[in-house]
């Protein structure tokens, strides 16, 4: 048992009705947890609350669409309503915005709403939730980025980090700045917040070409999400460790 953390630990996970987000609410509800299914996608979400419910997990669908106000607010409610409250704030649902994608042929509006997901979608969810996480006696935010998003590893020579997916790799960037931001502000609570890195997994984010199954993508969230009381914060982490910005 987490410190801190009751039985009844409640999770919400973002685009969780497939992929690596199922995984992480399954991998959560494993625990003995109470699962939020956050999808926007009604039949998906109900299939993979279903699913979960079969797998003895106690699960319930959150409709939602981080792109859109109404519907995060909505979904706030409906978690203080349903479950009374929110622990464990998983940030999984993401977009790539399609290929090919160099920097000098990608449309504009293309950029605009893959921030608008995988970035501005963070910061919407976030903050509606944000009330309720601190109310927790052992919040944990995990905001799922990507290798690729790191600067460091981008400019080291040497390392081919594979084509240039110009608008996500930025959003993955732009969220893993965002994660310090939000460390900063927060510092003066108990709550954990770290980006985490699933590694090159077969979803259909990447038309399946990943070689790590959702499963084994899912692994890094899990950890961070149940940390203890005096675990890291402000990090970047995959399965190997520390990635660096």
């Amino acid at each position: 048992m987490i410190d801190g953390m009751s039985e009844r630990t409640i999770a919400l996970v973002t685009g969780a009705n497939k992929g690596i987000g199922y995984e992480v609410a399954a991998g959560l509800g494993a625990l003995g947890w109470r699962i939020g299914v956050g999808a926007r996608d009604g039949h998906r979400r109900d299939s993979a609350v279903e699913k979960l419910r079969a797998d003895g997990i106690d699960a319930f669908g959150v409709p939602l669409d981080v792109t859109d106000d109404e519907s995060v607010a909505a979904a706030a409610e409906l978690i203080a309503v349903q479950a009374g409250g929110l622990d464990v704030l998983v940030n999984n649902a993401a977009i790539t915005g399609g290929m090919p994608q160099t920097p000098t042929t990608v449309e504009p509006a293309t950029v605009r709403a893959v921030v608008e997901t995988n970035v501005i979608g963070v910061i919407r969810v976030t903050n509606a939730m944000l009330p309720m996480l601190r109310d927790s006696a052992a919040p944990r935010i995990v905001n799922m980025s990507s290798s690729v998003g790191s600067l460091a590893l981008q400019t080291t020579p040497g390392i081919d980090m594979g084509p240039v997916p110009a608008a996500y790799l930025a959003s993955k960037t732009f969220l893993n700045a965002l994660t310090i931001q939000y460390v900063k502000e927060l510092s003066g609570t108990n709550i954990l917040i770290n980006s985490g890195c699933p590694g090159y997994t077969a979803t259909d984010l990447n038309g399946f070409q990943g070689v790590r199954t959702p499963q084994q993508g899912a692994a890094i969230a899990i950890r961070l999400a149940t940390l203890p009381d005096d675990g890291p914060t402000g990090g970047f982490f995959d399965d190997a460790g520390s990635v660096p910005w």
